[in-house]
């Protein structure tokens, strides 16, 4: 069975990629992706907040003590007296690159174009095969037009452009007023690959401390819906990959996402709940299911089902709304 497919040009062995988590961070933990059949690994985010924060550490370290006397400048820190975050993210995409034989996506987390484009020079030449540009930005200022958000979207993307060579592929959520045209903005700015969709993890109330605290809930295979919805929308309107990511849970979740018109289909969750080794139990029963149905390869199956092949295009849109009400089962009288 030929599961290879195509991602951001990498040819790859088949559609399952990790996605960005802290999983990543071990290489044991890269080295156990590959030998359960990850065919590239999305590495965890560096976010911009450790960027400005180091950099704020950089600057005082070069700075203390410099207005005491003349000769202050020979007190400044040599380099190895200190270790910046990102320095060790470099490292870590080096090192990962050494032990496997995978694609390595690199991953940068942040919502303004700041220090990403320095940074994204940097991990290309740390040997990063692509990146993934998560732009998780929440628009609180209620004068912020909609237009000034989705700009800086293509401000972020066109900046990292303009100063790497490897693909880069934008992760993002489907909160903008026309989801369709903020896609087609982005291929036309050069992204090779849209991520379907980054999950914003919502802050809870704590009624005892009277204080707002991080929630963290991992995905389950309902949230596939979104992304199901909107891969099926872009297949064949865009150039770029697309990436479908959250609630791909099983080898079903995964088809579907393929069927829809999804180049690859990214794992988190599950691999966090079940473990890595997940990822050749998925692809078990991919080629299992893909043999049963008299399938010869993913290719074959990609977009089958996609908006534009669908038998009933107004399947995706608002008719999909009124059948599923009228359709619900109601409890006898």
């Amino acid at each position: 069975m030929d599961l290879s497919t195509t991602y951001l040009g990498l040819k790859l062995r088949t559609p399952l990629v990790p996605s960005a988590s802290p999983l990543s961070e071990e290489l044991d933990n890269i080295k156990l992706m590959e030998d359960s059949g990850a065919s590239a690994v999305v590495l965890y985010s560096l976010f911009e907040e450790q960027l400005r924060r180091d950099r704020l550490e950089l600057n005082q370290h070069l700075e203390h003590g410099t207005e005491s006397f003349a000769e202050a400048l020979t007190y400044f820190p040599e380099p190895d007296e200190f270790t910046l975050g990102p320095e060790e993210y470099l490292k870590h995409i080096s090192a990962a690159k050494q032990a496997v034989n995978l694609p390595i996506i690199a991953s940068l987390n942040g919502s303004s174009v700041g220090g990403w484009t320095e940074y994204a020079r940097l991990i290309e030449d740390a040997g990063a095969d692509a990146l993934e540009l998560n732009i998780y930005y929440i628009p609180t200022d209620p004068t912020l037009g909609s237009t000034e958000v989705e700009d800086t979207y293509i401000e972020i993307l066109k900046a990292v452009k303009a100063v790497v060579k490897i693909p880069v592929a934008v992760k993002l959520s489907p909160f903008f007023s026309s989801f369709a045209n903020m896609a087609q903005r982005l291929d036309v700015a050069g992204a090779n690959g849209l991520v379907l969709f980054n999950r914003f993890y919502q802050p809870d109330v704590n009624l005892e401390t009277l204080e707002i605290n991080p929630n963290i809930l991992l995905s389950t295979p309902m949230a596939m819906r979104v992304p199901l919805r909107w891969v099926a929308i872009l297949h064949g309107r865009i150039k770029a990959s697309i990436a479908a990511t959250s609630g791909v849970h099983r080898a079903s979740d995964a088809l579907k996402m393929l069927m829809a018109g999804a180049d690859v289909t990214m794992l988190c969750s599950v691999l966090i709940r079940h473990g890595i080794k997940q990822i050749g139990e998925i692809e078990k029963e991919m080629a299992n299911w893909l043999e049963e149905h008299e399938y010869e390869s993913v290719e074959q199956l990609k977009g089958s089902l996609s908006q534009k092949n669908c038998e009933d295009p107004s399947a995706f849109e608002r008719a999909q709304y009124m059948r599923a009400i009228s359709s619900y089962p109601l409890p006898p009288a």
